[in-house]
This record gives C-alpha cells, structure tokens and sequence, in this order.
C-alpha cells in the first residue's frame, strides 16, 4: 500500500543569478528517468551513503554552524547541482568563491554513479563546499498516494557567474536559465512539464525581484512542511496543502498531477 511506502529524505536546490536577469537555473530529466521524466525541475535527488561521512567537517564551510541533521541534505544538494549541472558551491583556501577547474568535468560521471566518492573529488580540488551558501526554502514531502516518496528540502543560493551550467546527458538533458515567471508561462501553455511541487515553489519563487530579494524573503518565511492532502470536491478530489505554507490557497485537480 502507499501508506506503507517508506519516505526517503532528499534535496533540492533553486540556483539563482541576476544577470542577465532574475532566473533560476533548471534541468529537463531525462525520459527514461522513472521519476518524473521528461520534466523541468531544479537539480536535486535523494540523499547517498557518502552525503553522511563525518570527515566532511574538514572540507565543508559553516559545518558547526549548520545543524547536525542537515548537513547531510546541504551535502546531498551541493552535490546533485554538481553532478546535474556541473556547478560546484564551494570556496578556495583563501576563502574566495570557486570559479570551477578543468578536473570537475572528468569526474562528473564517476561521482553521479557512485564510483568515485564526492569528497575525495572536493579534497583533490583543495577547496570546501559551502554550507553556508545554502538558505532553506521549503520542504515537501510526497502525498501517500504515490508509488515513491521522499522527504524533499528546497535550498535556495546564489550561483557564481563564473561557472557555466551543463547537463549531465544521463539524468538531465538540458539545462537552463529561466525567470520563474517564464517557466510557469510555458508550462501553462504546455510547452514545458513541470510538476506540482516544482510549479509551486516557481510561484512563491516569482513573487521575488532578486536574489538577494528571495533569499532575504526565504529568511523571513516561516518554513512549513508541506505534504498535500486528497480532500473530495464537487469538480472530482484535489490535492490541498497547508495555507499557512506561502502559496496560497491551492486546490490542486488531482487529474492535472503529474
């Protein structure tokens, strides 16, 4: 049954740029991915054994500062943008923002498929990825009635100009910079798939007219799980979640889920 389906904690994360205007960074699954394939979605997955190694407290900024139990999802999140789009959150020994390195390419298919871990790559690059960097945006945790859920934290951070977003070609098959207005456009026309919680959170991304605007909006806002209900409706049973959460009131069709 879905009820008994076991919830496994992942992370996501809203990349954000200023130049050449207010966007966020997405990616189109792939569609032999059997998690919401073929759709625009921020880069993100479920969390690996090595997101929870210990020694990450020497390669990691504001690691005492972060708590302990998110760590592993800021690690998670850092890593998935890193593998999906080929940008890595990090800063230097001298502490100044990383612009990237020619051994991140190379390693990209090793470390997204587990057979070189992410910390031994951020170890030979001397550099530290950057919790810090990383403001909680929401957290969403999948209705029962799926066949797979996970418990998804949203993180939201500022990209650094100087690194240039690539796709994957495995998970992800394109990647691009979109202001979240347009995405929510083209999905309306049905010229892009974008999920529910995906449309969502480019919602309450939107209603921000920078990054510093939508970080400083993110800090203020208090973070409400959100894990939709199937509640019955005149027009068929819709998917609710809480008002308190920032979107509004939503009554989702449960027919327009995809």
């Amino acid at each position: 049954m879905a009820e008994d389906t076991p919830i496994k904690p992942a992370a996501t994360i809203l990349l954000v740029r200023d130049q050449p205007a207010f966007e966020v960074l997405m990616v189109k699954r792939h569609h032999q991915i059997d998690f919401a394939s073929g759709a625009l979605v921020f880069p993100g997955g479920k969390l690996h054994q090595g997101d929870l190694d210990s020694d990450w407290a020497d390669h990691a900024i504001g690691w005492a500062a972060t708590p302990a139990d998110q760590r592993p999802l800021r690690i998670a999140a850092i890593r998935e943008v890193y593998e999906e789009a080929g940008m890595l959150l990090a800063r230097d020994r001298a502490g100044a923002v990383f612009h990237g390195d020619e051994r991140m390419g190379p390693a990209r298919e090793a470390v997204a498929r587990d057979e070189r871990d992410f910390i031994d790559l951020v170890a030979e690059l001397g550099v530290k990825i950057d919790l810090e960097a990383l403001v909680p945006f929401a957290r969403w945790i999948t209705p029962a009635l799926m066949p797979k859920r996970f418990d998804t934290w949203f993180y939201l951070a500022l990209a650094n100009s100087e690194q240039l977003a690539q796709c994957d070609g495995w998970e992800t098959v394109d990647a691009e910079w979109i202001a979240p207005a347009e995405a929510i456009r083209l999905a309306a026309l049905g010229e892009r798939k974008v999920i529910f919680p995906t449309r969502m959170n480019l919602q309450l991304l939107a209603e921000a007219s920078s990054g510093a605007d939508a970080i400083a909006r993110a800090k203020a806002r208090p973070l409400v799980t959100v894990e939709p209900k199937v509640q019955p409706r005149d027009g068929g049973p819709v998917l609710v979640i809480p008002a308190d959460a920032g979107y509004g009131e939503v009554a989702e069709p449960l027919s327009a889920v995809g």
